[in-house]
């Protein structure tokens, strides 16, 4: 038993050095071309598949898992950092992959005597070379398991390939098509049977080559694979849609309100809050998986693409079938996507006019506070003219009683001065300095409050 890595080195050169230092990424993306190298598969072959979703499961889990296998105790954690091994037995290989959300397991085996004519599901899984309790014991949960079953045969005899493939199935309806230029045809009926494998075979020529039947197995498991990841997004869009619909509503409601002068903004606002964030918690929490469905559904495209099917007369293509079940699931899944991006944009709007709102009331409210600030200073000004004039006034009285005080106390020494007198004739030019000082205070402030 060997087990192969998917990596790849360059060996050491004596060349000169030609070239400026390497990108740290440039050897890990080149090489990212050979990372899964399909299959050799010899016919006539059985290819157990089992896929599972590797959420909170650990690749040391995984590897601990793997160690169970016969001579195995020796495989190391670091055979696995390249989310790729396979490991090669004296009668079968099995192939490990690990993908961002699930990690595929494929045994490739000879095809075991009668199993095919029988169909018989118990009698296939005690033919396994691989124990089905460490099958069962796999870490994660299943999203997919398939056996195929592949045979040399004569593709352009219709007849003698429903023959073979009606024991398989059990006798159940299947799609048929053909691949290439009738180089293989692949047959399924899309049955979970009680063991919870799908079945499929593909009938190749007898010159077809092992690398073209490992390809022809690699598309037909990836694209029921990616087709079930893609389907998860359905029960998601499913769940969220009446929570979408009561959200609408209620935006709806909202914006009606802010037609009124009478709502409150803080009512409308705390609404508008309380929406928003309901409808951000569910974008965090689903938009990965709509995002996810869309890549997906584009892989399986692509799969079907890469199949070239070609139709026999009387059946549905494998093709045909999937995407008329699958288109219906995508664009209720793109639109729930689309649903949830638009009521975020229209809560954000809405957001907008209620801001816009507030803000004008707020701009009102301010407007009259200034006019009532203008009229308060305008009634000060009109006091302080008349505190002024007052001010102006009683310091004039109490110049001129210094005045007429002088002028007594001038003419009890014997000088010849009317006190009354020179009170009365100092009235006017008292007045007068007095006013023109106020004046030069005010200019001075003035000046100063520039």
């Amino acid at each position: 038993m060997t087990s192969d890595i998917a990596s790849h080195t360059r060996s050491p050169s004596a060349l000169p050095k030609a070239l400026p230092s390497d990108d740290p990424l440039r050897e890990v993306l080149h090489n990212e071309v050979h990372a899964r190298p399909p299959a050799r598969i010899r016919l006539p072959a059985l290819v157990v598949y089992v896929a599972v979703l590797n959420e909170g499961i650990s690749r040391e889990q995984e590897w601990r898992h793997l160690q169970q296998l016969p001579d195995q105790e020796s495989l190391t954690l670091a055979q696995l950092h390249g989310n790729f091994l396979r490991l090669r037995f004296a009668n079968h290989t099995l192939k490990w992959e690990r993908h961002t959300e699930f990690t595929r397991y494929s045994i490739v085996q000879a095809l075991p005597d009668h199993v095919l004519q029988t169909g018989d599901e118990a009698e296939l899984l005690r033919s396994l070379v691989v124990d089905p309790a460490w099958l069962a014991a796999i870490p994660g949960r299943t999203v997919a398991a398939i056996t195929l079953a592949m045979i040399n045969g004569d593709v352009d005899d219709v007849a003698a390939m429903r023959a073979t493939a009606t024991p398989w199935f059990e006798g159940r309806e299947t799609v048929v098509s053909l691949l290439g230029i009738k180089r293989s045809c692949v047959f399924t009926d899309f049955h979970l049977r009680e063991s919870g494998f799908e079945r499929l075979l593909v009938v190749s020529p007898p010159n077809t080559s092992e690398l073209r039947s490992g390809r022809t197995s690699q598309r037909l498991l990836e694209l029921e694979t990616y087709r079930l990841m893609a389907l998860r997004g359905l029960p998601v869009a499913k769940e969220i849609s009446a929570m979408l619909t009561e959200s609408e509503a209620q935006l709806a409601v909202i914006t009606a309100r802010m037609e009124s002068a009478d709502a409150s903004d803080q009512d409308l606002l705390t609404q508008l809050i309380h929406l928003a964030a309901r409808v951000e918690k569910a974008t965090s929490e689903h938009m990965y998986r709509f995002s996810a469905t869309r890549a997906y559904s584009g892989l399986v495209e692509q799969r079907i693409e890469q199949l070239r099917e070609t139709a026999i007369p009387g059946t549905q293509m494998v093709g045909e079938f999937l995407l008329k079940r699958l288109s219906p699931a995508m664009a209720t899944v793109q639109a729930t996507a689309q649903r949830l991006g638009s009521l975020s944009q229209r809560i954000e709007r809405a957001s907008a006019l209620l801001r816009t709102r507030v803000d004008i009331a707020t701009e009102t409210q301010n407007q009259m506070l200034l006019e009532k600030l203008t009229k308060g200073q305008e009634l000060q000004l009109r006091l302080q003219s008349t505190v002024e004039g007052l001010s102006i006034a009683a310091i004039a009285y109490y110049v001129i009683s210094l005045v007429l005080y002088g002028g007594k106390a001038a003419k009890a020494v014997g000088l010849p001065v009317n006190p009354e007198m020179l009170a009365g004739a100092m009235i006017p030019l008292v007045l007068l300095a007095i006013w023109w000082g106020v004046r030069q205070i005010h200019k001075k402030l003035h000046a100063e409050g520039h």
